[in-house]
């Protein structure tokens, strides 16, 4: 998280997040929850260590106790620094001590603690020898909506980015296609999405042709040619928050079945987004893009989820699969995006962040969503 972002949260944002957690953590029947460095920690704290290393660093919290943050002695002063660290008590700990015995005080010998999936075995091992007693889930398991739904100010960061990666796409759309390796269209991308204030980009898909049946290529030597369908997918975070989005472009002129189905698709994308509304279900969004391409004659073709929720990390829960009948919540953020993929020939997928409103659903992406003529 950038100091730009950690500015936007004071103490008492993280002390209310802590909170939360806490009491959620109790209503899901968990003694507690443990939280590593990584994504929660962020959210939860403002603090990110200096290094992952072999040393343990663990935010305790647990309902009506002070959260706790266990770290070691000599990234104590990094921690102090932490947005959040007036809402938490710091509890350092030297080399050659034993930073598992001085975690175990903190917590019940025989309670259920959630824990951050990206834990090391190395901690939770020795946690579980430390409390032969204890037992533990994954945070995702356990409580796979902490994180979904953002309040105002973490909205405002969302639409940013979303912002962000549109001026990237109105610029991307003007630059030389043809004739250039796929990486070379990538490596614009990512340049343009850091001169829009990404300090991180995590993806950066060109698929051109026939890559674009593969919904996860990876921007390669191809050449990009005359008359390819040419599938973009880019983002990264912006001030710590996310952002994820595809568009479709042809370069040249389309052949009439290329652009009926960059329109089923386009229709498709359009019903998953009409779907989103406080109360429904998550498989509500999904079906309803579905249903287009299937009834369409391409469902065989629609190989991948809806999409997936995106916040400090740019993919998270809620996920909009069938299956999933969590009911959507104002301020949840999620990708809408439907796709179709012809193997060897080419693909279409076209995709927009969405909030959930009071009343439906906001669109974070407002680029064109018909099909673009590149040169």
């Amino acid at each position: 998280m950038t100091g730009s972002t950690a500015a936007s949260f004071t103490a008492d944002d993280y002390r209310a997040r802590m909170e939360r957690a806490a009491r959620a953590a109790a209503a899901a029947g968990l003694a507690g929850l443990l939280v590593a460095p990584g994504p929660d920690l962020v959210w939860l704290t403002g603090y990110t260590p200096p290094a992952v290393t072999e040393r343990l660093t663990l935010l305790v919290l647990a309902a009506g106790q002070d959260p706790v943050l266990v770290v070691p002695a000599l990234e104590a002063p990094d921690a102090n620094r932490a947005g959040g660290a007036a809402a938490l008590t710091l509890r350092d700990w030297t080399d050659g001590k034993d930073p598992y015995a001085a975690t175990a005080a903190l917590l019940d010998s025989s309670g259920r603690f959630g824990i951050s999936d990206n834990a090391w075995a190395l901690h939770l091992l020795a946690l579980q020898q430390a409390l032969p007693g204890s037992s533990y889930a994954s945070l995702t398991e356990a409580l796979p909506m902490l994180r979904a739904v953002k309040d105002t100010a973490e909205l405002d960061l969302m639409a940013a980015a979303g912002a962000a990666a549109d001026a990237t796409f109105e610029e991307i759309r003007n630059v030389p296609f043809a004739g250039r390796r796929e990486s070379e269209v990538a490596a614009d991308l990512d340049r343009l999405l850091r001169r829009h204030g990404h300090e991180q980009v995590d993806f950066t898909i060109v698929a051109s042709g026939p890559n674009g049946a593969n919904p996860h290529h990876e921007a390669g030597d191809r050449v990009i040619a005359r008359g390819d369908m040419v599938v973009l997918d880019f983002g990264g975070l912006r001030d710590g928050y996310g952002s994820d989005t595809s568009r479709t472009v042809h370069v040249g002129e389309p052949s009439d079945e290329e652009r009926r189905v960059h329109d089923i698709v386009r229709a498709a994308q359009e019903a998953g987004f009409r779907a989103v509304r406080p109360g429904a279900a998550c498989q509500d969004v999904d079906r309803a893009a579905r249903a287009v391409i299937a009834d369409a004659g391409y469902g065989e073709y629609f190989i991948h989820r809806t999409g997936h929720g995106i916040g400090v990390t740019t993919h998270e829960p809620p996920y909009m699969i069938e299956g999933e009948e969590r009911p959507l919540v104002p301020g949840m953020c999620f990708s809408v995006e439907p796709g179709i993929y012809l193997p060897g020939r080419f693909g279409v997928r076209i995709e927009d962040i969405v909030t959930v409103t009071e009343d439906g659903g906001r669109r974070l992406n407002t680029t064109t969503r018909e099909l673009v003529i590149v040169e």
